[in-house]
């Protein structure tokens, strides 16, 4: 089932549960989430017992998505995970070793893959105008700008503070191997480069 797909045409299908990550999911926000789909007796045990243990992962991993797609309710009343997708937050991985470990770097986006092995924040968009900019809240407000003057970005690209000449070079090389790139706005904070 293609989520995308199904919130275009049945958004009603999709059902939304806030939850505060900074406190423990609570049994009501798992029978908020179980309720709509009438399941009983063991199924909803399961479920119960899914939906704690997203939750877990979620937070002891550091994942920032969890996404169990198809989830089967079988003839015999189990629930079964056919296929699952998690991404975990990069940032976090260094308290992680063994989900670290197992990052294959093939399955990466190379361009993405080169700006990590620089250290470089780099999230490749669909515009035109390169952006190099130190600091992330510093690189949003550029996008922002690009967008208000009606273009595109074609990239986030934070080179962080006290980024050094090979740094800069990289992001430059990284943001020039997008062919979709016409234009590079540079808007660096000049009291944080040294």
């Amino acid at each position: 089932m293609d989520i995308e797909e199904v919130a275009k045409n049945n958004p009603e299908k999709i059902i939304t549960v806030k939850i505060n990550l900074s406190k423990s999911i609570h049994d009501q926000d798992v029978k908020k989430i179980t309720q709509p789909f009438d399941l009983l007796g063991k199924s909803e045990k399961q479920a119960s017992d899914l939906i704690q243990s997203i939750y877990k992962l979620l937070i002891e991993k550091d994942a920032n998505l969890i996404e169990i797609n198809p989830l089967v309710l079988t003839k015999d009343n189990n629930l079964l995970c056919l296929d699952a997708k998690i991404n975990f937050d990069d940032n976090a991985l260094y308290r992680h070793p063994d989900i670290l470990s197992l990052k294959d770097v093939n399955e990466e986006d190379p361009i993405e893959a080169e700006a990590s092995k620089h250290k470089l924040a780099y999230i490749k968009l669909d515009g035109s105008i390169g952006c190099l900019v130190n600091g992330a809240g510093l690189a949003m407000a550029t996008m922002d700008i690009i967008k208000l003057y009606g273009k595109e970005p074609a990239n986030f690209l934070d080179v962080g503070g006290g980024a050094s000449k090979e740094k800069v070079t990289a992001a430059f090389k990284i943001i020039l191997s997008d062919k979709n790139v016409k234009g590079i706005l540079i808007n660096i904070f000049g009291g944080i480069l040294r």
